[in-house]
């Protein structure tokens, strides 16, 4: 896979929406626990317990979604060296808990792939649909990416978090809207050296290691990567952009609410 870094192609308005979802997931990754795992000085056992209590309570668990129902059992610290098994203290919409798994992050790796992701190629994607109806279609494709994952393997306690499966969404689309965008790329196995290719060939070649991935789960199963959420939201943006695609290039001034 290549790492895009930049894109040759200038947006007529601020993308207020994606550097919005930029600066709140950063926000919210400041917030728990895992972000300050390095300064807390805890026992490795009770970091561990009290970030996978955390993302008990506000991640996307398979089992919930796919029953309808919270899963009765969550962690707690037990002295220094141990963690047991608790019932939960708290209530939680299944539901609700895809909203707040998208801006969630398991370590500032990921952090920073995803919104570097969504900072090359969600500018562009929000100035075609306009700010409303991108922030709607990110939204969307975070929950049908998070509901695929989990109905593929529906009796899992895994958590899923993070905002893969909605930026999955904004990729495919700006390969519908944009195929031959030049976007300026480092190639690791030719030593990160910047190329600028066409957008097909970087969102092509991302999604073809999503699916290959994704086809080998039983390899990478212990790798915590959701491959088959990046494949939904992938398909779905890409999709829905196909077929919404003549409308907006009928209705190009629509998108933004009026007159320019």
């Amino acid at each position: 896979m290549v790492l895009p870094i930049h894109d040759d192609n200038p947006t007529r308005r601020i993308p207020w929406v994606t550097y919005l979802l930029i600066v709140i997931n950063l926000v919210v990754f400041l917030l728990e626990p895992i972000s300050r795992l390095a300064i807390d000085g805890d026992p490795p056992i009770a970091q561990a317990c009290r970030q996978e209590a955390f993302f008990r309570r506000w991640g996307a668990i398979p089992r919930e979604l796919s029953s309808g129902k919270q899963h009765n059992e969550t962690f707690a610290p037990a002295g220094t060296e141990s963690c047991e098994v608790v019932r939960p203290s708290y209530r939680k919409s299944p539901v609700l808990s895809v909203l707040y798994a998208l801006f969630l992050h398991g370590g500032w790796l990921h952090l920073i792939g995803n919104m570097l992701f969504l900072f090359v190629f969600g500018n562009n994607v929000e100035d075609r649909l306009g700010r409303l109806a991108f922030l709607a279609f990110y939204l969307v494709s975070g929950y049908v990416a998070t509901y695929v994952f989990a109905f593929s393997d529906p009796q899992s306690l895994s958590t899923l978090v993070g905002a893969s499966g909605a930026i999955a969404g904004v990729l495919g689309a700006y390969l519908v809207l944009f195929p031959r965008a030049r976007v300026l790329s480092l190639v690791p196995f030719l030593l990160f050296l910047p190329f600028r290719l066409p957008a097909w060939v970087v969102l092509g070649s991302w999604f073809a290691l999503q699916y290959v991935y994704s086809r080998g789960a039983a390899l990478t199963a212990g790798s915590g990567v959701a491959y088959s959420a990046h494949v939904a939201g992938f398909v779905f943006g890409f999709l829905a952009l196909l077929a919404g695609r003549r409308r907006l290039a009928q209705h190009p001034r629509s998108a933004y609410g009026g007159r320019r």
